[in-house]
């Protein structure tokens, strides 16, 4: 149902589209239906091996790139500028490179222990994927008659306010999501690019990979620097430095150009509110938790502001408030 509804709000633009030039409703869900097969088989002939390949090298070379990253800190240290912290700093160093060789042992052992268990995984995934199209197809074709299905059901008095509402979170869910998605293939396609450019060992997937995490607001973003920062430092100092660059090239033009374009205030929800939400769902419900809270709180959002109008409304205690917004919408 979830992967329904995500699809649904990504495809329904581009079925509303085909519909306006033209063919029936049934007709565009299954051109989009289509599209979506060829980008799907052609994902999986071309980028998905790749992709596991490379991740898979990657996650079992960790603990020897761990190694190499304090080879090259240890050589750092023979700097004249550290040499009266380098006893401090030798023992700090040696602390964490065990706590990191340590954590990308077990890391490593881990995920070649969760590759064992793929078949299962991928047996979830085509159940989902067989079932997902059916729902998604009468999600295309009758959504709006399930909205007004539902608010006809409703007391008349009712009908319009919980109308409204069912708009406005729709209207939010839209916007968030198609947003994300089209944010996240920029910013993918430009990670590639750049890190092909200048000869990162696993370009492409890291790309792929930061596109994808930044789907998760603020956080997604430094998440995806740590894989490409151990390579860049395997690879030399000189690496590090054009990694880190690429990364300042991308947040300016992501959060200068591409951001504010694509996703502009859609859910004027502040920075703060949604670094506290995405901390407290990652705790207590993981990865889902961490890519369904903003829209959720979004939506509930909707809800209580339409109450609180209700509220303003119904107490007499905001008449000075509600007449001065009615003398200035009759003004405009």
């Amino acid at each position: 149902m979830v992967i329904s509804t995500i699809l649904y709000y990504l495809t329904k633009p581009l079925v509303d589209l085909i519909e306006h030039l033209g063919p029936s409703r049934t007709t565009s869900i299954f051109i989009v239906f289509g599209l979506f097969i060829c980008l799907l088989v052609w994902a999986v002939s071309g980028f998905i091996p790749m992709i596991q390949t490379q991740s898979r090298s990657f996650i079992e070379d960790l603990p020897k790139y761990v190694g190499k990253v304090n080879v090259e800190a240890n050589k750092v240290l023979e700097n004249e500028w550290l040499v009266n912290y380098k006893p401090q700093l030798q023992d700090l160093l040696a602390e964490t490179s065990q706590k990191a060789l340590d954590y990308a042992q077990t890391f490593s052992k881990n995920a070649i222990d969760w590759a064992g268990n793929f078949a299962g995984a991928i047996a979830r995934i085509t159940v989902a994927i067989i079932i997902s199209p059916f729902i998604l197809f009468y999600f295309l074709r009758d959504s709006g008659k399930m909205k007004n299905g539902l608010v006809d059901v409703l007391p008349i008095k009712w009908r319009q306010p919980i109308s409204r509402v069912l708009g406005d979170i729709n209207k939010q869910l839209s916007g968030y999501m198609q947003g994300q998605v089209t944010v996240a293939i920029i910013v993918g396609l430009m990670f590639s690019i750049m890190f092909s450019i200048v000869g990162l060992k696993y370009s492409i997937t890291f790309g792929i990979i930061a596109g994808f995490l930044n789907m998760i607001p603020y956080l997604g973003s430094f998440l995806a620097m740590i894989p490409v920062i151990i390579m860049g430092l395997v690879q030399g100092p000189l690496m590090l430095v054009k990694v880190l660059i690429i990364f300042t090239i991308e947040q300016t033009i992501e959060g200068r150009f591409v951001a504010p374009l694509v996703l502009g205030n859609k859910l004027s929800i502040h920075p703060i509110t949604i670094m506290f939400l995405l901390l407290t769902a990652g705790s207590m419900f993981g990865v889902w938790g961490v890519f369904l809270v903003i829209p959720l709180y979004a939506s509930v959002k909707v809800v209580v502001k339409e109450i609180f109008d209700w509220y303003k409304a119904v107490s007499g205690m905001y008449e000075e408030e509600l007449v001065e917004k009615e003398e200035l919408g009759n003004v405009e």
